[in-house]
């Protein structure tokens, strides 16, 4: 994360947003490249069943995920940040559905970065996001709006779309809903164990995204967020929370996903589970409040921020 996040701003304030993606591109493509290997992937494959949605966790990159979401009853499907096309369209025709919506949580190259040739390989797809900035956009949503995928939040049921900016200035999260089943894909605003990095925001903007914003969703809402970063965001929590057992069960539960053959994703989690082991949702807490010296929300957030951009687990 440190390297992307100095390339990202060290070029974003020099040079156009478009030769800014292509190095992007190239770092992402040859960290992939270093860790993974050409045909490798740093996950097996997961699929999530509910009665009403199904979602197949796709790995993509050296951390990233990538979504399938599937509404069995009409077989239609959208994509969230398909940064690896080729993927997406395997998947697609091993489930057997039609791909209709691509998902764009926001612009960066590791998430939007493969809108373009996954237009050319999917007719008539229509691209969804909430930034100009993102390749392929057909359809600009804003905080509030709605829209349906098959069977997928029709009528009252809605995907809705939470505007959370910080990470980037036009970051959606889609909350989906489909009669008790409920989802929201965040991106790299919301993190298992974490949160994204405040490249185009601040944080108070990031206290209002998780405390407000997500933090008001239904408790059972499984979270499926842009990248497995699992236990470093909980080694850090656990740095900042010593005593939160809660954290240090989850961090025995993804050691254990982990260490299996293939390694297997540490996404989903809940909502619920999020507010008893993220420190950043956890910014009203006295225990997080003592370790960062300060006495309000906005305060303790920008302070744990601060702490996690240059934080180094320990070994073990």
């Amino acid at each position: 994360m440190g390297g992307w996040a100095s390339l990202f701003r060290g070029l974003s304030a020099r040079v156009p947003e478009r030769l800014t993606q292509r190095a992007v591109a190239a770092y992402f493509t040859v960290e992939a490249w270093s860790k993974v290997g050409l045909q490798g992937f740093h996950s097996g494959p997961k699929a999530v069943h509910r009665a009403a949605m199904q979602v197949r966790i796709l790995p993509a990159l050296s951390d990233n995920y990538m979504y399938l979401l599937v509404d069995p009853a009409t077989m239609e499907a959208a994509v969230v940040d398909p940064v690896d096309p080729d993927s997406v369209v395997a998947a697609a025709a091993e489930e057997g559905v039609t791909l209709t919506t691509l998902l764009t949580t926001h612009h960066h190259w590791d998430h939007a970065g493969g809108n373009g040739e996954l237009i050319k390989k999917v007719a008539g797809l229509k691209v969804v996001g909430g930034d100009d900035r993102i390749d392929g956009l057909t359809q600009k949503v804003g905080h509030g709006d709605t829209l349906q995928v098959g069977g997928l939040a029709i009528t009252c049921l809605y995907t809705r779309l939470l505007y959370t900016p910080c990470h980037t200035s036009g970051h959606i999260c889609y909350y989906v809903t489909q009669g008790s089943d409920k989802a929201v894909f965040t991106g790299d605003t919301l993190f298992l164990g974490g949160c994204g990095r405040f490249f185009e925001g601040t944080a108070p903007e990031m206290q209002r995204a998780l405390g407000e914003v997500l933090g008001s969703l239904p408790s059972e809402t499984q979270v499926y967020c842009g990248h497995e970063y699992s236990l470093q965001n909980l080694a850090f929590g656990a740095h900042v929370e010593p005593g939160n057992q809660a954290i240090q069960d989850k961090i025995t539960w993804c050691r254990q996903q982990r260490a299996l053959t293939p390694p297997l994703p540490t996404v989903p989690s809940t909502i619920e589970e999020e507010k008893a082991i993220n420190p950043f949702m956890r910014v009203g807490e006295a225990a997080v409040q003592a370790h960062t010296g300060t006495q309000e929300a906005v305060a303790t957030m920008a302070a744990l921020r601060g702490e996690k951009d240059s934080f180094k687990a320990p070994s073990t």
